[in-house]
Parts: C-alpha cells; sequence; structure tokens
C-alpha cells in the first residue's frame, strides 16, 4: 500500500490571516484541520465520505494522531495537502504531507489512526468492515 498514489488525495489550501498565532505563522492546532480537508478529499474519491460512512452503519473516529513541523507556513501561503491511505487492516492509517505549492518545500508531515465504530452499539469493530474495503476496492 505504501506510495501507492491511487489511494491518495491532494487539495490546495491557502491559510488565512485567522488561522494564524501571534507570531504570524500558522497556528499548530490548525493542522489537524488542514489534514481533514485531504482525509474528506480522499474519502469522497471513493464514495465514501462521511454520509456514506454514517448510512453504512459505521463512523470511524480518530484515536491517535501525529503532526511533525518541518518548517513554517503562513497566511497566503499556498499549501499542497496530500492524505495517502497507508494501512486498512483491523485500523485506516492515513499519512499526511504538506508541501508548499510554489516551491514544493516540505512543510509538515504527520498521520491519524482511525476505528470503525458501529453507529448502532456503539462498539469499536477489530476488523475492518467489507464496507470500506469495498469502496476502495480492497476487497480480494
Amino acid at each position: 500500500m505504501k506510495n501507492n498514489l491511487h489511494y491518495s488525495a491532494t487539495v490546495e489550501l491557502t491559510p488565512s490571516f485567522h488561522d494564524t498565532d501571534a507570531m504570524g505563522v500558522v497556528w499548530h492546532g490548525n493542522y489537524l484541520k488542514f489534514f481533514e480537508k485531504a482525509r474528506e478529499a480522499l474519502f469522497q474519491k471513493f464514495h465514501y465520505g462521511y454520509q456514506a460512512m454514517f448510512e453504512s452503519g459505521y463512523a470511524w473516529p480518530i484515536v491517535d494522531t501525529r503532526v511533525k513541523f518541518i518548517a513554517t507556513t503562513t497566511a497566503e501561503q499556498k499549501l499542497l495537502i496530500t492524505a495517502q491511505l497507508e494501512e486498512y487492516e483491523h485500523r485506516i492509517k492515513i499519512k499526511y504531507l504538506i508541501k508548499d505549492a510554489l516551491s514544493g518545500q516540505k512543510t509538515t508531515t504527520g498521520y491519524t489512526i482511525q476505528v470503525a465504530v458501529s453507529t448502532d452499539t456503539k462498539e469499536m469493530s477489530f476488523v475492518t468492515p467489507n464496507v470500506l474495503l469495498t469502496q476502495f476496492g480492497l476487497l480480494k
């Protein structure tokens, strides 16, 4: 699965002034919001957005995340944010790469881990539900 661009999506995002802190750089907490935009694009690519997830009987809460800051970003700086499915057995692990859109410089990396939770029983599934595997074309 590693480096399989079929299972990735990239969005362009330009942080606004309100995304910055007192030092004029993008506030660290906003990077999770940026990751979310790319993750939404990835799931939409496979027609399994949040509404489809809910309708399939599963929620996919994030249970772990990591952000590594490499270079600062500022308001009005065009960014390319890529989300790539890295693991899908028992959980979903999505890795992220943020680059400056003009220079291509890497600014941020990270990942999120999500698990399937039944919307009916609220119980966590210890196997990846077939609906996700089917939507992503991974069912063997």
